[in-house]
């Protein structure tokens, strides 16, 4: 066993061992540890001696139980216990405080364990392939969450609690028995939504940048790209029309003013359309009409002096403005979800840590 050679990543996976080696809890600056796909029912004490260890997978084992000796490691991010026989976690797991992916699917949980919503930095969380019926009415609580996978459960209605999870970017809720979804528009931090094996004949309401993976999904985002195509060339047809015609692109009655920055230009139309709402209303505080009952722009009189314009240092552009939401820009190209045979992989990047491959 290479165990003297100072790498801080020691991966003894599918070895057959029905034991943990005593000498790899004397392995100190040991920072990653992989022992999956062996026999293992539990692991022994000394393994709490690995104060560095930051990443331990222990998936495909045989344990009914999780190690308190785990629950003492606790600069663990990255906590692996899938494919085992447990059915609850110990109240211990919760001084995990720097825990930030956990992943047990595969497991016989019948109830979500609320001891998680004491976890702070916990942003993914694969609880596929279990026995749930139900989420409890508090995971809001679970504020830090992004990524949540609950395929293979046994959900037979939307939880209704998931639209209160904000800062969720990527729902998993395959391979359940749900017959309708709601809008999920009240989600905007939303990217990725998968459904599929679930009996309903097309997708849920959502945002304009979120991927789906389901029934009809493929039908709904080529239709929803060829509307954002058809808006953008009738912007670039407008432009050109009025570029032509030698008028300047106006955007809500404000021309755009290169030389103001957009948070001086958007407070200079807030003020002028102020102006313009006062200007509009009579003495007793209603708008004012012509005679044909039409609303009556105000004119200014003018006194005959003679006017002096100055084009100095007053520059206009004829792009088109393109306002887009506030908030997670997403370009498309992080994620990923492969679909592939069960093969995990375990890698430690800024946002969703341990995402691997599944069914």
């Amino acid at each position: 066993l290479p165990l003297t050679s100072g790498d801080p990543v020691l991966d003894l996976s599918y070895r057959k061992f029905r034991r943990l080696p005593s000498r790899v809890c004397g392995l100190m600056h040991l920072e990653k540890l992989y022992v999956c796909g062996n026999s293992l029912r539990t692991l022994p004490d000394s393994i709490s001696q690995l104060e560095g260890l930051r990443t331990l997978a222990v998936d495909f084992n045989k344990m009914e139980d999780v190690p308190l000796a785990i629950c003492q490691l606790s600069n663990l991010t990255h906590l692996y216990l899938g494919s085992n026989r447990l059915m609850s976690l110990p109240d211990e797991l919760s001084n995990l405080q720097n825990l930030r992916c956990l992943w047990i699917e595969s497991n016989y949980f019948e109830r979500f364990p609320r001891l998680l919503y004491d976890l702070p930095h916990l942003r993914s969380l694969q609880f596929g392939d279990n026995r749930l019926k139900t989420l409890p009415a508090d995971l809001w609580r679970m504020e830090a969450l992004r990524g949540l996978w609950l395929y293979g459960n046994r959900f037979e209605n939307f939880p209704r609690i998931l639209l209160r999870m904000e800062g969720l970017e990527i729902l998993d809720l395959d391979r359940n028995k749900i017959t309708e979804f709601p809008s999920l528009r009240r989600l905007p931090a939303l990217r990725l939504f998968s459904y599929d094996h679930n009996p309903v004949k097309g997708p849920p309401k959502v945002g304009e940048e979120v991927i789906l993976v389901g029934e009809g999904a493929v039908e709904f985002m080529e239709e929803r790209d060829n509307r954002k195509e058809r808006r953008r060339k009738a912007a670039e047809k407008e432009a050109e029309e009025l570029a032509l015609a030698g008028e300047e692109p106006v955007i809500h009655g404000i021309l755009k003013n290169s030389s103001s920055n957009p948070s001086q230009a958007a407070n200079e139309a807030s003020v002028n359309m102020e102006e313009d709402v006062a200007n509009d209303m009579g003495e007793d505080g209603s708008p004012v009409r012509d005679e044909e009952g039409d609303l009556e722009r105000p004119v200014t009189e003018y006194d005959g002096a003679e006017l002096e314009y100055d084009e100095e240092g007053v520059e206009y552009e004829t792009e088109e403005l393109i306002c887009e939401g506030e908030g997670f820009e997403y370009d498309g190209e992080e994620l990923e979800y492969d679909r592939a045979q069960m093969d995990y992989e375990y890698e430690e990047g800024e946002e969703f840590e341990g995402i691997g491959r599944r069914d």
